[in-house]
């Protein structure tokens, strides 16, 4: 089976190409610093994304988890999509951002037409910014998606985005699992003023949790580093596997 290929380039923000289309997951791209949020806690961001966006070469589509939280799309990240022909992301994050943004609520599929005359379907994956047994996750951190990549002769590629619910992992799996690579958000980010400091995206032992649900071949580790409320990193997702016991049948990428 070819491997689809993935590159993390720092927080949640990776370049995925797929069927010979090249897509972008929650661009940021701002320096290192303090990134106040009105309403909301600031967010420092503590080491640069791997390349700037003038080194990027073209992007086919934005796979958008929010665009309402800095560590997920960012001043730079802003003045990408205006030069993406399209965007994919939550319906609110359309409404507000327009120009190409378009809504993809979940289980709602997209075509995208290949360069070799095939098409790429993106599916919406539902996803939760908070803990599954809170009341009212979402009118607190927002509305976030995941993503879905199927075509007819390529392996099944899911994106998490900022999901912390391994309930709706269980009804992503029971769409379209098993998938062959999964590219899990996680970090373990948390605020004390938040759920009693519970995760707001995945732990790594729910990564792993997650990837054995989704019986997943390959994991590529994201959302694991460059922003201060990460309190796990790569070193605590591959350990996370090794401790499952998932390590020796699921190649884990970090």
């Amino acid at each position: 089976m070819s491997t689809i290929p993935v590159r993390v380039l720092g927080g949640p923000t990776a370049v995925i190409e797929y069927g010979g289309l090249r897509l972008l997951t929650d661009p940021t791209f701002d320096a290192p610093g303090d990134y106040p949020r009105p309403g909301g806690p600031t967010l420092t961001k503590t080491a640069p994304s791997q390349v700037a966006p003038a080194e990027l070469g073209p992007i086919d589509a934005v796979l958008l988890s929010h665009d309402e939280h800095a560590d997920n799309l960012d001043d730079s990240g802003r003045a990408l999509l205006a030069d993406v022909p399209l965007t994919l992301t939550t319906p609110g994050g359309a409404d507000r951002l327009g120009g190409t943004a378009r809504p993809l609520p979940p289980w709602t599929s997209v075509r995208l037409d290949r360069p070799d005359g095939g098409t790429l379907t993106v599916t919406g994956a539902p996803a939760l910014h908070g803990p599954d047994d809170v009341e009212g996750v979402e009118e607190i951190t927002g509305e976030v998606i995941g993503f879905v990549l199927t075509s007819d002769d390529l392996p099944t590629v899911y994106v998490s985005g900022d999901n912390a619910s391994l309930t709706l992992v269980g009804e992503i799996a029971e769409r379209f699992g098993p998938v062959d690579t999964a590219v899990l958000f996680a970090g373990a980010p948390r605020f004390p003023v938040l759920f009693d400091g519970a995760p707001l995206v995945l732990d790594s032992a729910q990564a792993a949790e997650a990837a054995r649900i989704l019986g997943a071949r390959r994991v590529v580790a994201a959302h694991c580093d460059s922003w201060a409320h990460f309190t796990e990193g790569r070193e605590e997702f591959a350990a996370a596997f090794r401790k499952a016991g998932l390590d020796d049948r699921i190649e884990v990428v970090v």
